[in-house]
């Protein structure tokens, strides 16, 4: 066994902060059916875990090795995931009066998304767990990455997707090898069958936050973010959202990098975006709601988005709310003027989720709550070659 310096040591209950050993599988919180997050001695890994340190490190996610959940390194599945560009939009910014507008190109991972950092992450521990058959529902990006890095493994895996998932997100499923279902229905339906699935025949299920690993990857861009900007924390980072494990990984990667003597106190304001067809947590938000109520019949042409109802909705709810944010929803008839704007000016082709933080800063500029002079990261989630097939014709 070849051990990393990972400090983890233990998991705890988002909601009630009730303990739980690392060392087990674990979904959500068997009490309070809530996520549960990976805790690390602060403290020892602050001792190696240095902006010095990290000045010869690998560059990918797992840079951040002392804070991630992953002990033995034999176990560590990796395609080269994180430490995507940060880029500095100056022909943008130009264009909007902004100097310090940045674009974190999340577009960059293995299967071009984001998604790739947490299913490294979970996939890795479930292997050190002794895990050797996985499942997850799916609107599109996630199934990829699972195929992925399941198929890199070697591991038997199952993936769960609405029909009206993009066709790129199919066909790499299938060439990954994954057992395909598509679904009628929703994520939340695919999340049905992907629970049936662990309980009938012993897959395990690492659908968002119902497992505590994808996070720990997500969060990894939160440590990015803010090692790219020279340790200096942004004012204000706009996230698209669906099931909320970026937003609630990011403010849990500011957390620990306090206490890790990487940051001081400040925080940036951070701004869920929605779709107008699928926005249960800005609902929630705009109604001083803790939780979120379902959408029943959600639509908008940013699949990541369609989420109609996640489990960690109260997690995205107070990041906003402890940041000092905001939560808006836009058209999708503004995402993909955005990914226009955005691919014309920078060279950048987003997906939808990622036109989708454009739309929203340029709201929240015309209401004053950005500021022009202000520094302002636009997440773009994935990349807009994904979703060929469902925008095309709106590109003309």
């Amino acid at each position: 066994m070849v051990l990393t310096n990972s400090t983890i040591t233990h998991l705890e209950c988002s909601l009630t902060s009730e303990k739980f050993d690392h060392n087990l599988l674990h979904n959500l919180s068997p009490v309070s059916k809530k996520p549960l997050f990976a805790k690390y001695d602060l403290e020892k890994a602050s001792k190696t875990l240095t902006k010095q340190s990290l000045k010869s490190r690998v560059n990918s996610m797992w840079r951040y090795i002392e804070v991630m959940p992953v002990i033995n390194r034999e176990n560590i599945i990796s395609l080269g995931e994180g430490f995507t560009p940060l880029v500095h939009s100056k022909n943008l910014g130009k264009s909007l009066g902004m100097k310090n507008l940045f674009i974190k190109d999340e577009s960059n991972n293995p299967t071009g998304s984001f998604k790739a950092r947490g299913l490294s992450s979970a996939v890795s521990k479930a292997i050190e767990l002794g895990q050797r058959k996985l499942t997850l529902p799916s609107a599109g990006n996630a199934a990829g990455a699972l195929s992925a890095y399941a198929a890199a493994a070697g591991l038997k895996f199952k993936v769960f997707m609405p029909k009206d998932a993009p066709l790129p997100n199919k066909v790499e499923c299938i060439a990954f090898g994954a057992d395909v279902h598509l679904v009628d229905g929703y994520i939340n339906d695919a999340g049905k069958l992907s629970i049936k699935a662990s309980e009938d025949e012993g897959f395990f299920d690492l659908s968002t936050l119902k497992e505590p690993y994808r996070v720990e990857g997500k969060k990894t861009m939160g440590y990015e973010i803010i090692e790219q900007l020279s340790f200096t924390v942004p004012d204000v980072i706009i996230y698209p959202t669906g099931g909320g494990t970026g937003i609630v990984g990011i403010w849990k990667a500011l957390d620990e990098m306090e206490k890790l003597n990487l940051i001081g106190s400040k925080r940036p304001r951070m701004i869920c975006v929605q779709a107008e067809g699928c926005s249960p947590i800005v609902n929630a938000y705009k109604e001083n709601k803790k939780y979120a109520e379902e959408i029943i019949k959600p639509k908008t042409l940013a699949a990541g988005m369609r989420v109609p109802l996640a489990v960690g909705d109260f997690l995205v709810i107070r990041s906003i709310i402890e940041s000092g944010g905001e939560a808006i929803t836009v058209s999708d008839e503004e995402m993909i003027e955005s990914v226009k704007i955005i691919s014309k000016h920078e060279g950048i082709f987003p997906a939808p989720e990622g036109g989708a933080t454009l739309s929203a800063m340029k709201k929240l500029i015309q209401k004053k709550i950005i500021d022009l002079d202000e520094r302002v990261v636009l997440l773009n989630t994935g990349s807009g070659y994904k979703y060929l097939d469902s925008i095309a014709e709106y590109l003309n």
